[in-house]
């Protein structure tokens, strides 16, 4: 087994270029980090590219069916490749994969308009994954699904939906052209309560930026805007706290 003990070896400079956008795109692969994160990953049935893991890792029996993939390497280059303050001595380049929608097109989406937090982008696939939503559309604006703190926000839950990133309206107009109703979620003169919605099997969820809601073209667009009613003195809710409450009501029980 290979022993890398240099930040400035070439193999972990590539590795560490791997956390950027631009270099992941080109490479068609990414760089993902944390046992957690790892295992999700293999149990899903991704193949890694390779496995770098410090001395800690290497028996690790997660890693065990890709033994012949691992480079072991030193703290000192987990410390380099790591993008938290306490890195956990394993990482794995794995394969950047487009997402494509379900054909035919039928089941219950949330779509994101230009959600910018990692924090929020990460909780509100969790919280999709939870409520058996199984496809998360990342609209233009929203933080890339594969930058390293959007990656630990969702803690694996990546890998149990299908994340397609594409723009939102003319995917707004082919869920109503299967008959897929579209809400948005914002407060309006024709918004209605999320609990006049009854749940369905089918429907698109939008929500909106943090600090400016839903972009106005794509809210013309929905079929029916929600809003959450307030009864404390709180100005609003929080992107993916307003968000679970509708998904959990849209999808029932």
């Amino acid at each position: 087994m290979e022993y890398i003990s240099s930040p400035k070896n070439d193999r972990i400079k590539t590795a560490k270029k791997l956390t950027v956008k631009k270099h992941q795109k080109d490479a068609g692969r990414y760089l993902l980090e944390g046992r957690h994160l790892v295992q999700e990953a293999l149990a899903s049935g991704q193949t890694p590219y390779d496995i770098y893991a410090t001395e800690k890792y290497l028996d690790d029996r997660v890693l065990k069916p890709f033994y012949d993939k691992i480079t072991q390497i030193s703290e000192s280059v987990a410390e380099h490749l790591s993008d938290t303050e306490t890195p956990q001595g394993i990482f794995a380049v794995m394969p950047r994969q487009a997402e494509q929608l379900p054909d035919p097109l039928s089941g219950q989406f949330l779509l994101l308009d230009a959600i910018q937090d990692p924090g929020n982008v990460g909780t509100l696939v969790r919280t999709a994954d939870a409520a058996g939503i199984k496809t998360v559309i990342f609209g233009q604006g929203t933080a890339d699904a594969f930058g390293p703190k959007v990656l630990r926000a969702m803690q694996g839950s990546q890998f149990h939906v299908r994340i397609v990133s594409a723009k939102l309206m003319p995917i707004i107009k082919a869920l109503q052209r299967a008959g897929i109703p579209v809400y948005g979620s914002e407060l309006n003169e024709k918004a209605k309560s999320y609990r006049q919605i009854q749940p369905s099997a089918q429907f698109g969820l939008i929500v909106g930026n943090e600090g400016n809601g839903m972009d106005p073209v794509l809210l013309k667009q929905t079929d029916t805007n929600l809003y959450i009613p307030i009864r404390g003195k709180a100005e609003s809710l929080n992107v993916a706290v307003a968000a679970a409450v509708m998904m959990f009501h849209l999808v029932g029980d």
